[in-house]
């Protein structure tokens, strides 16, 4: 697929080792640099196979990692914005998201060797970018897998009536995700992530049935709202980082067995997400009014959020493990990148993998236990990083890839413009992010780490 404004300018292709996956040449070999090529290089003879995804299993991974249960914080955005505001949000950013994601697409066409932001990183600025892009990357993977823990501790308080010490379930959430983190291969996540399609999909639908058949009044419903720049963009945070399955697309396009049809599965992410997103955070919003709750299954009554967050277990544990194997990912191919080790089935090839698996839950699972305003954290870091890895870094992918074209026509001159502004809205999204999430921290301080207190509220 060739995308509008962007000129294809195919780079020669150096030697590739078949086993190692990339070569890099000496300089003293032809006077260039070293560069990276395919991290999996041909998989022929390979015991274990990444190359095998089909463009429908990319799109349920992507659907896995984007829609968990951030979903039900929408109809409380609806509640902050109003209704008119918020639905041009989520439609107008689920569409730039769209046009941001095929930036994406293009940009890994042109440089088909990038398997992670930290390759993309070290295409833009070299070895600096690689280890920032990295960093950025795994941070964002090990902090999500922590919240997820943490959502798995709420779930089961709510369940339970608070029936144990809270940190016993963040233990069982831990293993949990730990063993369903065990597949190397994105295509074997797929069925996890179809699991988690079908929870988050029937608890949405549960839920949207439970405050249908309750009595409420809709006098509260407000197209607009009078509020503040703080509580506004609070509830925007909630719209962009709805978005935020970009993180994946270079890993997931690394690893179908015909790139080119990664569109096909952006649409069907994109399409899935802005209709669920709005029908839901609509229906949900207009039967419960300004009182709704966020997540909204605490607006289902008593009985029906349990058996909501019940239905929902499989999203809590699926969309954890779908993210933390992006950060997982990234270690075990820049530890093994250059050999043939993550293609074999030997004890030292799996048993590093459980490894990284093992030290990253840990970590996640102490984080989970350890910051009593996670959730505020967790803004912080999303600030920083998913605001650029969705919407302003693939518009400097735009800008790299045209570099000295970009006055070259009328049409040049308008994308040009177009992929700056995109650019800018990424820089503001982190600046006002930080802002409001840095307030939030210092506002909600409490002294809650490693305790045994019911969190669910």
């Amino acid at each position: 697929m060739i995308l509008e404004g962007v000129t294809p300018k195919p780079e020669p292709v150096a030697d590739v080792d078949s086993e190692a996956g990339w070569k890099e040449k000496s300089v003293e070999e032809d006077g260039v640099s070293p560069r990276y090529q395919d991290a999996f290089g041909d998989e022929t003879n390979a015991e274990v196979k990444y190359k095998t995804m089909e463009w429908w299993q990319a799109g349920m991974f992507m659907i896995a990692e984007s829609v968990s249960l951030g979903v039900l914080s929408l109809p409380a955005t609806l509640a902050s914005l109003g209704i008119a505001p918020a639905l041009i949000l989520i439609i107008g950013l689920g569409l730039l998201a769209t046009y941001t994601g095929l930036l994406i697409g293009k940009f890994h066409q042109r440089y088909p060797h990038i398997q992670n932001l930290a390759d993309a990183g070290e295409v833009l600025m070299g070895a600096f970018g690689r280890e920032l892009f990295g960093i950025g990357q795994l941070l964002f993977s090990i902090f999500i897998m922590g919240s997820h823990i943490l959502t798995f501790s709420v779930m089961m308080n709510t369940v339970t009536d608070h029936g144990t010490c809270t940190m016993v379930f963040t233990a069982v959430g831990f293993v949990i995700c730990m063993v369903c983190s065990l597949p190397r291969t994105m295509k074997n996540m797929t069925y996890i992530s179809c699991c988690s399609f079908v929870s988050i999909l029937t608890a949405v639908i549960i839920t949207m049935i439970s405050v249908g058949v309750q009595d409420h009044g809709y006098s509260s419903l407000k197209a607009t709202v009078d509020t503040d720049l703080y509580h506004a963009f609070t509830a925007v945070t909630n719209i962009v980082f709805a978005y935020c399955a970009h993180v994946a697309f270079f890993g997931l396009l690394a690893e179908m067995r015909e790139p080119r049809d990664f569109p096909k599965a952006l649409y069907m992410l994109q399409t899935f997400e802005i209709i669920f997103y709005v029908v839901a955070a609509t229906v949900i919003y207009y039967y419960v009014g300004q009182s709704v709750a966020s997540p909204a299954l605490g607006s289902a009554g008593p009985v029906m959020s349990k058996v909501a967050y019940g239905i929902a277990i499989p999203t809590i544990i699926g969309a954890g493990v779908v993210n933390g194997h992006i950060g997982l990912k990234y270690i075990y191919v820049r530890l093994f990148r250059g050999t043939d080790r993550m293609h074999r089935r030997d004890l030292t090839s799996y048993g590093s993998w459980v490894l990284i698996g093992l030290i990253c839950w840990i970590i996640a699972w102490i984080i989970a236990d350890a910051i009593p305003v996670f959730s505020d954290l967790l803004s912080l870091i999303s600030s920083l990083f998913a605001s650029w890895f969705s919407y302003g870094l693939p518009g400097v992918y735009w800008l790299h890839l045209n570099w000295g074209q970009w006055f070259s026509s009328p049409r040049k001159i308008f994308l040009t413009a177009l992929n700056m502004c995109i650019v800018l809205i990424g820089g503001c999204m982190c600046g006002l992010g930080l802002y409001v999430s840095g307030k939030a921290i210092h506002d909600d301080a409490s002294n809650n780490s490693f305790s045994c207190a019911n969190n669910a509220k």
